[in-house]
């Protein structure tokens, strides 16, 4: 009896045994099964991702086609199917999930000025552009209304020179922009006779050197062609040479950032151990000689605590490290950036104010040699006086025989 028993009880054991075993190995398989589906889930999301940026890549681009389009339309598409997880996996050439999904105000807000209806006279304002939708309603829109209010009699019609802001606002947000040529193609067949082009560009740089190429095609197709000075005026011949131009901007910019900083004056800012800095782009086209004008032109008007600097560091005593030298050695320990530009776009919210160790804001922080950093992120299209500035550029173009 004792025998069965110990029997019994030994094939129990060896059932549980096994049973255990049989579901240890169950529990396993389960857990090779959720990670294999978890690889294959992670592969999926990075497809799509991938395939999302591969479109946003073939829009980046400076050249418009056929295609352009279908091509924008088609990459809005593929992104709004994404999950918010997929998304935060785009990364490409130029792609990744700021280009659609970075918030940079309301689109709707902008006129892209592209309606037919012109009638014989055009005036065509010319600028780069912008993909932040407030800065481009604020800074290009503001030059183009108040050069509307001082032509009523003229059509203001907008064109911008970059292909790839152009792509980036339409697959973005469905407003449509012309390039300069669609522009001009729009004036011919509305039977513009008159055409005057204002650009917002700041100097005669590459930009400002290609509308003029591009208009030169178009000149015989109507009974008048004038260009508008840029916003700075003649180049000069050298770092000395200043103008009218340069005087009163200098004047307007520093003016607007000294009220931003809510100081009482420039002087009071001084006082304070406070500098100005205005960041500009640069450029590699002998016009860049323009930035060092412009310093020129603040200490000619006694302004020394303002200083001009460059994203691109050309010329090479506007680089960021050149100026944090200039406001170290001139004692103020105090620092307030703002862009040297029509508008306060990606340069302006990323290369000066953002957060990467790169941005001008992290640079001159990293220095340790000022209290304060601050920015004013506004661009100079916004500011009544540079408006009015551009207003007299058209008028003069306008009034020359």
């Amino acid at each position: 009896m004792k025998k069965k028993l110990v029997v019994v009880l030994l094939s129990a054991a060896m059932c549980v045994a096994a049973f255990g075993g049989c579901g240890a190995k169950s529990d396993s398989s389960d857990s090779s099964s959720n990670k294999k589906t978890e690889t294959s889930s992670k592969k999926e999301d990075q497809k799509a991702a991938d395939a999302v940026a591969k479109k946003i890549d073939a829009i980046y681009v400076q050249e418009r086609t056929d295609k352009t389009d279908e091509q924008c339309k088609a990459a809005k598409e593929a992104w709004d199917k994404l999950t918010d997880a997929q998304k935060e996996l785009v990364e490409g050439d130029n792609a990744d999930p700021d280009y659609f999904g970075r918030d940079t105000g309301d689109a709707s807000q902008d006129d892209p000025l592209n309606g037919d209806d012109i009638g014989e006279k055009e005036l065509l304002v010319v600028s780069f552009g912008t993909s932040f939708n407030a800065s481009r309603a604020a800074d290009i829109g503001g030059v183009e209304k108040a050069l509307q209010a001082a032509n009523p009699d003229w059509s203001v019609r907008r064109a911008f020179t970059a292909q790839i802001i152009i792509n980036h606002v339409q697959a973005r947000d469905g407003e449509k922009i012309d390039n300069v040529d669609q522009a001009l193609e729009r004036a011919v067949k509305n039977g513009v006779k008159q055409l005057v082009i204002q650009p917002t560009h700041l100097m005669h740089g590459a930009e400002y050197k290609e509308l003029t190429e591009a208009v030169e095609s178009y000149k015989d197709k109507f009974e008048s062609v004038k260009i508008a000075e840029p916003l700075l005026g003649e180049v000069g011949s050298d770092a000395t040479v200043i103008n009218a131009d340069k005087a009163a901007v200098a004047e307007a910019i520093t003016a607007e950032a000294v009220k931003t900083a809510e100081y009482d004056s420039l002087d009071a800012a001084a006082a304070d151990s406070t500098a100005f800095v205005f960041m500009g782009h640069g450029t590699s086209d002998e016009a860049k000689i323009s930035y060092s004008q412009m310093q020129t032109q603040m200490e000619k008007l006694g302004y020394k605590n303002v200083f001009i600097g460059t994203v691109e560091g050309e010329p090479e005593e506007t680089s960021c490290e050149s100026v944090i030298a200039k406001v170290k050695d001139a004692g103020y320990k105090n620092v307030i950036l703002r862009p040297l530009m029509v508008v306060a776009g990606d340069h302006a919210n990323n290369d000066m104010a953002g957060d990467d160790d790169d941005s001008w804001l992290s640079q001159f922080e990293a220095s340790k040699n000022f209290d304060s950093v601050k920015t004013q992120i506004a661009g100079l299209g916004e500011i009544d006086a540079i408006q009015q500035l551009y207003a007299a550029h058209t008028k003069a173009a306008m009034d020359a025989q």
